[in-house]
């Protein structure tokens, strides 16, 4: 299928990705660092090219919907799960469909991976009007919980991110040697970091937030953690930095010397295990991030139906609860400390015992094994 891999140069492989929600970008980044030291790698984002203003009110849409009304947003992922994409095509999808196709044709990839689930039905367009068929991987980045879209695409292998999301899978007749479970494409930099031991004093009980953009929650769910005897908490801002800073600023002087506020970070594989419990939302992305850093985590945010399945697989491994009040995150992290925070310390060993792949690591090795020794 790919015995025209040159073999005088390096592999070159374009990566798909969009910017709805963290994990397509995340999953792209990591994977392209993995794959640069032995392939030539390009990563693309068809609709942000393709329709660059139609994008950029999509991605504000997505945003305050899966922020302020999530499960009208379930409402509108869940009605996916019906459509047939391989014969629509969607009028705002036409030109960034076009857009990929004079990108495959210009760049002549020896495989593609896609972190989004509408681009094989784009890339199989493109090959039957005329570009080179090259294998394509589809990277999955839910779990356990997968939408029709990326179980239908037209493609040579689903990279999966755990055995349950394997399964489910197999179940419904996909085909199991083209499942592969890889792991969530989380940075390589996590297999060379170590994170606090299961029989860490936890003293102080440090608490790693990732707020949502809403104003009020940042204050009220900061105040829940360091209610708790014995916590500090550190908060991420990040892209909202200038609408939350200042309330999180008044917590911080209400609590001296226990909160730490940053804004936009590249250590964030680090913190994760720096930290002994993570608060944040149920993305594909924070989640893994969390099992890879062995961290137990909190979900005060949830989008019904797409990030249901990433809440299962942290139950599955005793890793994390749904917390979505302030009284239920404090409860929680009460109940944790407990007793010499024997509930954390039971948490934290699952996740040391359950360690999954380095995804992207993972992928970079079965892609490129794959291409070159077809």
């Amino acid at each position: 299928m790919n015995e025209l891999v040159n073999e005088q140069r390096p592999p070159r492989i374009m990566i798909t990705t969009a910017g709805f929600g963290e994990g397509h970008n995340s999953a792209a980044n990591h994977l392209a660092v993995a794959l640069e030291k032995n392939a030539e790698v390009e990563i693309v984002d068809p609709c942000a090219n393709g329709a660059p203003w139609v994008n950029e009110q999509l991605r504000n849409f997505y945003r305050f919907i899966t922020t302020h009304a999530p499960k009208t947003w379930a409402k509108i992922y869940s009605s996916t799960d019906s459509r047939d994409f391989s014969k629509e095509r969607l009028p705002m999808m036409r030109k960034p469909e076009n857009s990929l196709h004079e990108t495959l044709l210009s760049y002549q990839p020896d495989a593609i991976i896609s972190t989004y689930p509408l681009y094989p039905y784009f890339l199989e367009r493109s090959f039957q009007r005329g570009a080179k068929r090259v294998p394509v991987f589809t990277a999955i980045t839910d779990s356990i919980e997968i939408n029709s879209s990326w179980r239908k695409a037209p493609t040579d292998f689903w990279l999966v991110t755990d055995t349950l999301t394997e399964e489910k899978l197999t179940q419904i007749g996909l085909p199991a040697e083209k499942i592969i479970t890889t792991g969530f494409a989380v940075h390589p930099r996590f297999q060379s970091l170590s994170s606090i031991p299961a029989d860490d004093p936890c003293t102080p009980f440090r608490v790693l937030y990732f707020p949502t953009a809403k104003k009020p929650t940042v204050r009220r769910f900061m105040r829940a953690i360091l209610k708790v005897p014995n916590t500090e908490v550190t908060v991420v801002l990040g892209k909202n930095v200038r609408r939350l800073y200042d309330r999180a600023r008044e917590v911080q002087l209400e609590f001296p010397d226990r909160v730490e506020i940053k804004g936009w970070t590249r250590r964030v594989p680090e913190l994760l295990c720096e930290h002994h419990l993570i608060v944040g939302k149920a993305g594909g992305a924070t989640v893994h991030e969390a099992i890879a850093a062995k961290t137990p985590m909190l979900i005060h945010h949830l989008v019904p139906g797409q990030e249901e399945g990433n809440l299962a697989l942290l139950h599955h491994l005793n890793a994390g609860k749904l917390t979505e009040s302030t009284r239920q995150v404090r409860k929680a992290i009460e109940q944790m400390t407990a007793n010499n925070a024997q509930e954390w310390r039971e948490m934290k060993q699952s996740l040391i015992d359950h360690r999954l792949p380095c995804g992207a690591t993972a992928a970079a090795d079965f892609i490129l094994d794959h291409i070159t020794h077809p």
